[in-house]
């Protein structure tokens, strides 16, 4: 019977297994993953579940695996991959043998540079044991320092005022999101988290980092010192190649994957936070996306190929965020564009369209109450992935129906 090892029960992971069943796979499908949980999905940390409390968001029940006929290993990691004898060495000393594998690692918080993060008072936010931990600080009379100025960062900074804690965000750049988002979209961002309490620092560095039993301290090269009950560090993430270093895998600011996600191995496939890839809407341009619809897209496209298929990676990259009763949501990469068409929407909605030199449109950054902006922005997305050169006129004026130039 064949068998297929996946090595990571995320998102992507358990899409994957899924998306086997789904296909018509009828051998042996096994999900490897560290923590003790079911696949869960992780936006929520940040958001709902931190400020609820609730259990982590499963992505689909035990049930639902056991009618599957998939294989979930929790608590368990995996030790090495030896890609010539097709097996994988478990942590409790156990050996899973494979026809393919698929590698679906993700990604780690990047830690502050000299400390480990491995403190009471000094986290990061990655998995659903750090948001209970994280949670029990969020109160009214706390304090929260939040060091970076990036998604997480500041979907943790609305949910700590939500929760009545007072928030102190800092960000060593000039301004915050400076990663993929427009200067108009951050700009509305900053200021609705000013306005919601939250002390922002830009442009300032860090000179150490601090603990006693009561508190957390941060001390900045100009002098000053933020005491904090708690400090999380939120400074992008690392993706997790050491197994796929280890058993020979090429890495390429992740574990390099073709069109197909294989890698450098025979056999071997990878998948999510972990991979970066030939971006077939950028010139064949490698990236690694960091994003939940990223994850899914990836594992179902994996399944297929883990099947024998040749499918290649063809969505166009997207991402959102929600800060208080505000989205942000972008379609596409926005490198190398010339010109930039802004469209105003109603309730001070609005998206800008990044075009290139000769009119493609290359990505739109959008920024809304609640749903304002989607609709436009995933039909942004559809004519980022036809290659249309809209008419900028058309897509200035807020009645000119996006439909209609993707028609055209």
């Amino acid at each position: 019977m064949s068998q297929i090892v996946i090595i990571g029960a995320g998102e992507c992971g358990a899409r994957a297994a899924f998306g086997l069943r789904e296909k018509g796979f009828a051998g042996q499908v096994t999900l490897v993953g560290a923590e003790e949980h079911l696949p869960y999905e992780r936006p929520p940390l940040s958001k709902d579940a931190m400020l609820h409390g609730h259990e982590p968001k499963l992505v689909s029940e035990a049930a639902c695996y056991a009618e599957a006929g998939i294989q979930v290993l929790t608590g368990l990691s995996v030790e090495s991959i030896d890609p010539a004898g097709k097996s994988v060495r478990l942590s409790n000393g156990g050996n899973l043998t494979y026809d393919r594998l698929l590698l679906t690692t993700g990604a780690r918080p990047r830690p502050f540079p000299g400390f480990s993060g491995a403190s009471n008072r000094i986290r990061t936010l990655r998995t659903h044991g750090d948001a209970v931990s994280i949670r029990t600080q969020l109160q009214p009379g706390k304090h929260l320092a939040v060091i970076g100025g990036g998604f997480i960062g500041l979907e943790l900074a609305a949910t700590a005022r939500k929760l009545g804690a007072q928030v102190t965000l800092i960000e060593g750049l000039a301004r915050i999101l400076t990663r993929g988002v427009p200067e108009p979209v951050a700009t509305v961002v900053a200021e609705r988290h000013q306005a919601e309490g939250v002390e922002i620092l830009c442009g300032v560095k860090i000179q150490d980092l601090a603990e006693t039993r009561d508190n957390a301290s941060i001390l900045l090269e100009d002098g000053r010192t933020i005491v904090a009950d708690l400090i999380v560090v939120g400074i992008g993430a690392v993706p997790n190649v050491e197994l796929a270093r280890d058993a020979g895998l090429a890495i390429d600011n992740g574990i390099a994957v073709d069109q197909h996600l294989r890698t450098s191995a025979t056999d071997i496939y990878a998948a999510g936070d972990c991979c970066s890839f030939p971006s077939a809407h950028y010139g064949g341009l490698r990236m690694r996306l960091e994003a939940w619809r990223n994850a899914q897209d990836q594992g179902t496209l994996a399944a297929a190929n883990l099947m024998g298929g040749a499918e290649t990676m063809s969505a166009v990259p997207w991402f959102w965020s929600d800060q208080y009763d505000l989205t942000l949501q972008i379609a596409g990469i926005a490198d190398g564009a010339a010109e930039i068409v802004r469209r105003d929407m109603a309730e001070g909605a609005f998206i800008l369209f990044h075009l290139t030199a000769d009119g493609r449109l290359l990505a739109a950054s959008g920024i809304g109450i609640g749903n304002a902006i989607a609709r436009d922005i995933r039909l942004a997305e559809m004519m980022i992935a036809a290659g249309v050169h809209p008419d900028r006129l058309a897509l200035a004026a807020p009645g000119t129906k996006l439909k209609s130039l993707l028609a055209a």
